[in-house]
């Protein structure tokens, strides 16, 4: 161990079973510790840490949190860049860090994380085809899994996950991914004056023309994190392995449709009706993808995706589909670069009996996301109540400004905009507290299984229509 100190069916069920003997060959070959952390506190192992959200947890640390981080990951640029951004969280001027991290370095991490196994919670953020064996690999040795999103990218990875989820029942494990959205303002704000039937009246049923919820987000394969350019992997553009667009940032969308519709109740993959749903490709040029992943000229690997001289990512997607009977439409897109002063951005529309709730993020609102509301039977005083008090009481700050158009802004002060990346801390405080508690609401895990299942059936439909 290098210490580096930075202060189903047929041929798939055969398949998924040749795995699970895999693992449990590993287990019963695995040494056991002694001395284990206890459940008070959380010890992190980082495996193959292949994504920048992996190092982006440890942007701030936790009182519950170890401060020791352990890494078992192959050698390469993905893991010098894992160990420079915790570094660089370290040696900031302003509150910095003081992680610890002890590094395995060699091409059988997942074996040696499970033999050693210093810590109890694997975090993981990488290569998304083989993030779900890594999940059953953990789950089946008695690790806590907290993994970044998707945690599947196709209906066969599906039918592992629900084999996953089956077993912290019987070990006593958590099983929870990373939903960031659920801490950005306006969709919380969103959601509340959903949840106030004398503003919202109720979510409409919707049409496929007019659906009941919309939500679109646009992403760019060249962004900044963290003050610095974002290199990314290149395996990053083979779909194959990251997931198309129907299956990585959808896994937002469709949480917060589950999240904000029908909040803390327990849904059923019975619920999806998928209706349609389509892809499309990103074209990059060989000179944008040296610009974003720093290599000359497209791998072996991704010559498959080649098409004009220009390599072709699945990136795009747009499913419609019903969930209890309300209509909802999901797409994501993927530009090359956003505009200047921009980034990526959220589109939301909540149709109520009584009014819209809207969020934008355009060029009008500086790139802001912003949440207006639309009032279809004059309840002005309604709304007012409900921003100007009983919102008030949680969010002190908020206002209230009616515009020339007759819509109304909610006024959000800006220390609620706390951006992207912090809310990795906020969602990782929330795993420290089902952590503590030793269990999640009865929602969570079913919800989580019904989203997975929307997405992936999403891409299955899509592929069949080209």
């Amino acid at each position: 161990m290098e210490q580096i100190m930075l202060k189903f069916e047929g041929k798939k069920m055969k398949k998924i079973l040749a795995f699970s003997a895999l693992i449990a060959l590993i287990a019963c070959q695995a040494p056991k510790k002694e001395n284990m952390p206890d459940r008070e506190k959380v010890v992190f192992m980082s495996l193959d840490p292949g994504h920048f959200h992996a190092g982006l947890i440890h942007k701030s640390m936790y009182p519950e949190v170890d401060s020791t981080v352990y890494v078992f990951a192959p050698d390469g640029e993905e893991l010098k860049d894992y160990l420079r951004r915790l570094e660089g969280y370290n040696t900031r001027v302003d509150h910095p860090t003081a992680w610890k991290v002890e590094v395995y370095k060699g091409n059988d991490y997942l074996q040696q994380m499970i033999a050693q196994k210093p810590g109890n919670v694997m975090m993981v953020a990488g290569k998304n085809d083989q993030k779900i064996d890594y999940i059953l690999a953990a789950i089946q040795n008695g690790i806590h899994v907290y993994a970044d999103k998707p945690l599947v990218i196709d209906q066969e990875g599906f039918g592992k996950l629900q084999q996953a989820f089956a077993l912290p029942k019987e070990k006593d494990l958590l099983l929870y991914d990373i939903m960031t959205e659920r801490f950005e303002i306006t969709s919380i704000l969103q959601k509340e004056l959903s949840m106030i039937p004398e503003v919202f009246g109720t979510l409409v049923d919707g049409t496929l023309e007019e659906p009941a919820i919309t939500k679109e987000s646009v992403h760019h394969f060249f962004k900044y994190v963290s003050g610095q350019p974002l290199i990314r992997p290149d395996w990053f553009f083979d779909v194959t392995k990251q997931g198309e667009g129907l299956v990585d940032v959808t896994t937002h969308l469709v949480d917060l449709i589950q999240w904000a519709a029908f909040p803390e109740q327990v849904l059923d993959m019975s619920d999806v009706e998928m209706l349609a749903a389509k892809r499309w490709t990103t074209p990059l040029s060989a000179e944008q993808f040296q610009q974003v992943t720093g290599k000359e000229g497209f791998p072996e690997f991704l010559q498959k995706d080649i098409q004009d001289n220009k390599l072709q990512v699945f990136g795009n997607g747009e499913m419609h589909y019903t969930l209890r009977g309300k209509h909802a439409k999901v797409s994501v897109i993927w530009d090359f670069q956003a505009p200047e002063g921009g980034g990526d951005t959220h589109y939301s529309v909540m149709r109520g009996t009584k009014a819209l709730l809207i969020i934008q993020q355009g060029e009008a609102e500086a790139f802001k996301p912003t949440l207006y509301v639309e009032l279809y039977d004059g309840q002005e005083k309604e709304l007012e109540e409900a921003v100007l008090k009983t919102l008030q009481a949680k969010y002190p700050g908020l206002g209230l400004e009616r515009l020339p158009d007759a819509k109304y802004l909610v006024q959000i002060p800006d220390s609620y905009h706390v951006g992207h990346e912090a809310h990795f801390a906020q969602v990782t405080e929330k795993f420290l507290e089902y952590f503590q508690k030793g269990n999640m609401p009865n929602w969570e895990v079913p919800n989580m299984l019904v989203k997975y299942f929307t997405t992936t059936k999403a891409l299955e439909v899509a592929r069949q229509n080209p």
